[in-house]
């Protein structure tokens, strides 16, 4: 996805620079490497593989926020004059007027998630030469894990393939974290750098421990253990519910600190989600928010949350429809190893906003 944005005088800039979601193309982020700081410009040069991991894992941090959103009003849709003015929100020139929604908090998370989880499964699959395997003979022993049974006299040591989530944390802050611009922008920087970390740390912070048994009889008088990231469909999940209990803040007087909007309200940790204004309805189309509206999308009509029509349709009502679709069915797997399905015609009843 590439934009064009306009500053506040007018200028178009082009948000090639590292950092920005909508780079999701390791061309488009390495063609400005006169752009780029140092080692982002080297390994744009000398590391092509490591940026080509980066665009995978934009790409799969927006499947995953247009997963999360399918039921929502706005549904993180990939459209790019759309989806690039949810970015957008709090680009204006004047810091104290942000307009930081919620929508720029997740999308920003779950992408400098998706390059850390790409990066990491990049280097437990062998397929880029920087790393590999998580190195194990500094990390203590393994926790004792349910259903594994009793674990006094086991012996147990690190082995497998753990994954080496440290370097895709460090490369996932290498790319996204670079600062998208000085001085009248400081305030939505450090947003945007708290909420790439939040995004990171929902998968380095939730590593699961991995276990083998060995023995005669399964008896395991032998465990090998090693650390696996969490499903990215998790890592999501959890955002999700950091994104519904995300805090507000505003600019410090000072110009360089966040503080909480509203009474006795506690900081926000590194895993919370931050922004500066509410969100808009998302009802209409709006290219200013980018709204596409709910008009014709599908709802639920039993549901009362935000799938319901009543919420999704903004209480304009829906339609019923009957609609007839073309689906695979009877699908038989054949040695080796197609899957070959048919054609079935399905009547489905739909309800869609009006």
């Amino acid at each position: 996805l590439t934009l064009r944005h306009s500053d506040c005088h007018g200028k178009l800039w082009q948000p090639a620079q590292l950092g920005s979601p909508l780079v999701m193309d390791p061309n488009s982020i390495c063609r400005k490497t006169k752009r780029l700081a140092g080692k982002q410009a080297e390994l744009c040069q000398t590391q092509p593989e490591i940026v080509n991991e980066v665009a995978k894992g934009a790409k799969l941090g927006v499947r995953e926020c247009q997963y999360q959103f399918r039921f929502r009003r706005w549904n993180c849709t990939s459209q790019n004059k759309y989806f690039g003015k949810i970015l957008q929100q709090g680009e204006h020139c004047l810091s104290s007027v942000l307009n930081y929604i919620r929508e720029t908090a997740f999308v920003y998370a779950i992408t400098a998630a998706g390059v850390t989880h790409a990066v990491t499964q990049a280097c437990s699959m062998g397929e880029l030469l920087q790393c590999g395997c998580e190195a194990t003979r500094s990390r203590g022993p393994p926790p004792r894990l349910a259903g594994v049974g009793p674990t006094e006299g086991v012996k147990w040591e690190w082995g497998g393939c753990g994954d080496d989530v440290e370097f895709g944390y460090e490369k996932s802050k290498q790319f996204m974290d670079a600062r998208r611009r000085k001085g009248k922008s400081d305030i939505r920087t450090l947003i945007d750098l708290h909420n790439n970390e939040a995004g990171r740390l929902a998968v380095k912070n939730y590593m699961r421990t991995e276990c083998k048994c060995h023995g005669l009889s399964g008896s395991c008088t032998l465990r090998t253990c090693w650390k696996k990231m969490p499903h990215f469909r998790e890592v999501g999940d959890r955002l999700l519910e950091r994104f519904n209990g995300a805090s507000k803040v505003m600019g410090g007087n000072d110009g360089k600190t966040l503080i909480p909007v509203g009474q006795n309200i506690k900081p926000p940790d590194k895993q919370d989600l931050i922004y500066s204004a509410e969100s808009p309805d998302f009802c209409l189309p709006n290219r200013k928010t980018g709204s596409l509206g709910t008009r014709g999308r599908m709802c639920n009509s039993t549901a009362l949350d935000v799938s319901g029509c009543d919420l999704l349709c903004c209480e304009r009502g829906h339609r019923d429809e009957t609609v007839v679709l073309e689906e695979n069915c009877l699908c038989r797997f054949h040695w080796c190893c197609v899957v070959q399905c048919k054609k079935c015609l399905v009547r489905k009843e739909l309800s869609l906003c009006h």
